[in-house]
Formats: C-alpha cells, structure tokens, sequence
C-alpha cells in the first residue's frame, strides 16, 4: 500500500454499485491573492494553502522537498540551486531533470525525521502528500513554524473541488509568486493549456473507453476515485473512470465491484518494489475476475505513479494515456 494511503483515506471503502456522484464547485484546497503582472512581481506577497496563512517578505532561499512530483515542480520551474535536499521518489525522475536531481542533497530514501530535515538549515519545506506533514512522526506544518520554517502542501492533499487540471495550474502559479518568478510559472501553464488543447483536438468525438485503474491490493483494490488529478487524467486521455463516483483521490473496492463496473481497459500504476508484471499477473489470474471484458481482452495501459499526482508531467501523461486506450486515433 502507498504511503499515500493514511494522508488521503480514513478507512477503506468497499463501494456499492450505485454511488453518488460528486458535484463540480469552483471552490479549491488553495487561494491567494490574485498574482501581479509579472513586471510586478515582489513582496510581501501572502498566500493560504491547505488552511494555512503564510506572508512572505522574500523568496525562500534554502527549500527541502518531500515527495517527487513537488520536487519535479521545483526543478522546472529552475529552482534547483534553492533546494538543499529532496526526499522520497516514487520512481525514476525525468530525464531532463537527472543533472539538476543530483546537485540536491538525498536527505532519506523515505520521509526523513524531523531531526534530518532541521540539519540542512531549510527556509521552506515543500510536501507532495498529506503524510509529508504527519504530526505523529514529528513533521508537522506547525512543529516546522514554530522553527521559523514556512511549508507548502501539494493542493491535491486539501483541494475540495473537483477541478484538478485549474488546482494543477493554481499550484505552479502560487509556487511561481512565492519564489519571484511568476514569467516561468505562466509560460508553462500556457505550454500546459496548449497541450492539453492538442490532445483534446485529436480525441474529439471519440467515444470515451471504461476505465479501471490498479494501483496495488489484495482483498481489495486500491484505486484512483473521482477526485483528483488521476481522475481528470482519464477524462482528458478519452477514457471514464468505472470509479469516478468515490468522491476522494484514492480509495479501496471491491473486487465484486470491479466485475460488476466491467471496465474496458485497466491502467496500472508502475512504482515501488512490485512490478507491472506482478500487477498483471494478479488480475489475469484470478478467476473472480475472469469475465471482466479487461481482463478477457487483455487490455492494459500502464502509467508511472509519477505521471498521475499533481505535478508538471500532467499534460504529457494525458497524451501518453490516450495514445495507449485510442492508439487508432493519436498515431500520426
């Protein structure tokens, strides 16, 4: 199981077959206030994030980072030389961000101790997951406040609203404001928004496939729900989430109702220490699962876990997905 798992559901849900569907509101997890014409950039500058009220004087200077997507966040936005030591990946980091990723400091393979991240002297600590923040292990927002550090949670941890793709570029604007550099946070938003555009042009008209999503589980399975940027990733790829009325990012279901949902296609999450072919290996052997047109089809997309929380490889994921549940109409 992820560690996502106590930061994002109280208790597993076995879901029945006819659940209420979550409504839209315009409402998200983080607001701030409206961000200045790039020219007019600086400080004080304040901002509330996940319920906490934070004024900044100047950029921080020394930023620690808890979990991978946030730590991507930072590197494109160029903020590599502002971290001091990063923590956590769910699996390998892009590519473009190898040389910046080996400047910064790994501070623990996991969630380091408090102890671990005072050593580095950090201005800012940045969370990618509610359990970034875990007050029992020390962590909390207020322990690291009281310590004169200031922190940031991804919104996808507090977000209320179910509009991932505005709290995705919400997130890049507020981190954009926060170090000063609000030119590069726009420019990938529109770079975000055009890409999502072209994908959307070569979907258009489709009908959407039905999706299961597997992240891990036994007795039950983890999946993603109707919240959350996983669930916004399926839409926009052409794709229906048969869990899109769990009205959380992530929670358990029952394998009954996985057979009952009869998704058409199933993404697998890839991170962590069991393998896609293990994944794979569990859901075609297993008889309760046999007449899932999924499974009787072998129908398999398959997504690192990086791709699908609320980070900078959002847009590319979409088109990645859809080119695996419509490779007809995305092959060029």
């Amino acid at each position: 199981m992820s560690r996502r798992t106590p930061a994002l559901i109280a208790a597993a849900v076995l879901l029945p077959l006819a659940l209420t569907a979550c409504s839209t509101s315009e409402s998200t997890g983080s607001r701030s206030k409206p961000a200045a014409p790039a020219e007019n950039d600086g400080f004080p500058y304040t901002v509330t994030n996940c319920g906490v009220t934070t004024t900044y004087k100047a950029p921080p200077k020394r930023v620690v980072t808890m979990n991978q997507h946030v730590t991507e966040i930072m590197l494109e936005l160029g903020l590599a030389k502002s971290l001091v030591g990063t923590a956590y990946l769910d699996d390998k980091v892009l590519p473009k961000y190898a040389e910046d990723y080996a400047s910064v400091p790994v501070i623990a393979k996991e969630y380091p101790s408090y102890e671990q991240v005072l050593a580095t002297n950090p201005d800012f600590v940045y969370g990618g997951y509610s359990s970034a923040f875990t007050a029992g292990d020390g962590r909390s927002r207020e322990a690291f406040k009281k310590s004169g550090i200031e922190t940031r949670l991804n919104t996808e941890s507090c977000a209320k609203a179910d509009t991932p793709m505005e709290t995705l570029y919400e997130e890049i604007r507020e981190v954009g404001r926060t170090f000063g550099i609000t030119d590069r946070a726009e420019a990938w938003i529109k770079r975000a928004k055009a890409d999502n555009a072209a994908t959307a042009e070569k979907l258009a008209d489709l009908k959407p496939v039905s999706v299961f999503v597997y992240d891990s589980g036994d007795k039950t399975a983890f999946t993603a729900g109707g919240k959350g940027i996983g669930n916004e990733l399926i839409k926009r790829a052409g794709g229906a989430n048969v869990f899109a009325d769990l009205d959380k990012s992530f929670g358990d279901a029952s394998w009954e109702n996985v057979v009952a949902r009869k998704p058409e296609a199933i993404v697998i999450y890839d991170y962590g220490s069991t393998t896609v072919a293990q994944k794979k290996k569990r859901l075609l052997t297993d008889p309760a699962l046999a007449d899932v047109p999924a499974i009787k089809n072998k129908r398999f997309a398959v997504m690192p876990l990086s791709d699908a929380v609320l980070g900078v490889r959002v847009p590319a994921a979409v088109d990645k997905l859809a080119a695996q549940l419509h490779p007809a109409a995305t092959t060029s």
